[in-house]
């Protein structure tokens, strides 16, 4: 096929690294930019610039931040008393969307995965469990294990909890079972084995 510019090729190649970005997408992402006004496109290179130079990890959860300690971590409004542990940013942003969580959080950046030779040293479990003796912070009575329900993810609740357990910390998870809004029919036979072994009374 003919390449009909180096730059345009280049900018394809770009986006196609992105996750989930395939590479007719990328092809439509870079059309999309040749046909954006210049300053959109300054504005665009801008952003991404900028949030590679002021992002940084927050000091205490290991959030992305622009501050030494992030906003969550910093509000007078959060309860210090419950830290809710996720695998990565994104996760932390599903949880505060559904706006019920009040308490401070915890990123991990990542989950056990002896497979791709991911350890517990490779993640941020060294500094929750640092934090959870902190005598500085006040005290901390449970912590919510919200990692995904793979087997990477049990394992690393698994080894938290085992951690976590003789501070005298209570350790949850968050529930699992049928979404609101779903049909027993179309959901899978762990998924429904969750949901009665996670029952609540009415």
């Amino acid at each position: 096929m003919l390449n009909v510019s180096d730059a345009l090729e280049n900018l394809i190649d770009e986006f196609a690294k992105l996750p989930q970005i395939g590479r007719k997408t990328a092809q439509r992402l870079a059309m999309h930019v040749t046909r954006m006004p210049a300053e959109d496109v300054e504005r665009f290179s801008h952003a991404l610039t900028e949030i590679k130079r002021k992002l940084r990890f927050c000091s205490v959860c290991c959030n992305i931040s622009e501050t030494e300690v992030c906003r969550i971590c910093s509000s007078p409004s959060r309860s210090s008393s419950v830290i809710c542990v996720v695998e990565e940013p994104q996760d932390l942003l599903a949880v505060e969307k559904a706006n019920e969580f009040k308490g401070k959080y915890h990123v991990l950046h990542g989950i056990i995965s002896p497979l791709d030779g991911i350890g517990p040293d490779d993640i941020k479990i060294r500094e929750l469990i640092a934090r959870l003796g902190n005598d500085t912070e006040s005290k901390i009575d449970e912590v919510i294990l919200a990692l995904n329900p793979t087997v990477e993810g049990e394992t690393t609740i698994l080894y938290i909890t085992k951690l976590i357990r003789p501070l005298g910390i209570k350790v949850t998870r968050i529930a699992r079972g049928i979404p609101i809004g779903a049909d027993l029919e179309f959901a899978d036979e762990v998924t429904i084995a969750k949901a009665i072994e996670g029952r609540v009374a009415v």
